[in-house]
């Protein structure tokens, strides 16, 4: 038994031995010693930045009621098109928001209808139109607003949250119904239609 764990240990021993060789590539010491030739390196001209110009943003809304009480939104921006932008509706009194997705389209946008089935009670609401960051914008967009939103300019535009450059935000407050403002506020009064 001792014999047999001896030539099994010698033949594991051997096999070990035989797979450490070369990696079959092995090089003569004539071919180390020659020196090496000159590689000619060819650099390519580097690309020069386009200039871009800044984009002052400029956003228009208006708001219609419905006959159902409830807020279409319509606008008008110089966007490029396929721009995404977030509209929000909040109530003032309740603080309840209603928001929508849209995209600019030859300068315009629109969204709606927000409100509940029952429609819009009487009261304030601001109506706010926010352009998203730009790096959840289509590669057209992004090229003219800048990857941080860098190109952008004008009062509407302000910095992100969380640091992902820049953004622009339009907003504007409503008044739903015939009840009188006692406040001299900047607000339109929206009837039904």
């Amino acid at each position: 038994m001792k014999a047999w764990r001896r030539s099994c240990a010698g033949l594991l021993t051997v096999l070990w031995l035989s797979g450490c060789g070369g990696d079959g590539n092995d090089t003569t010491a004539e071919e180390e010693t020659q020196p090496e030739q000159p590689v000619d390196i060819v650099s390519e001209p580097e690309e020069e930045p386009v200039a871009v110009d800044p984009l002052p943003v400029e956003i228009h809304v208006s708001a219609t009621l419905r006959s159902d009480r409830r807020l279409m939104v319509d606008g008008e921006s110089n966007l490029p098109d396929e721009t995404r932008l977030l509209i929000v509706v909040e109530r003032e009194l309740s603080g309840v928001r209603w928001q929508s997705r849209t995209s600019v389209s030859e300068g315009h946008f629109a969204a709606g209808p927000f409100g509940p089935g029952s429609g819009l009670p009487d009261g304030g609401y601001t109506i706010t139109v926010n352009l998203v960051e730009s790096s959840v914008q289509p590669t057209a967009v992004r090229e003219r607003i800048g990857d941080e939103g860098e190109y952008l300019e004008g009062p509407l535009v302000r910095s992100a949250r969380h640091g992902l450059g820049q953004v622009a935000s339009y907003s504007r407050r409503y008044l739903i119904g015939s009840e009188p403002r006692r406040a001299t506020d900047q607000v339109e009064v929206l009837e039904v239609e």
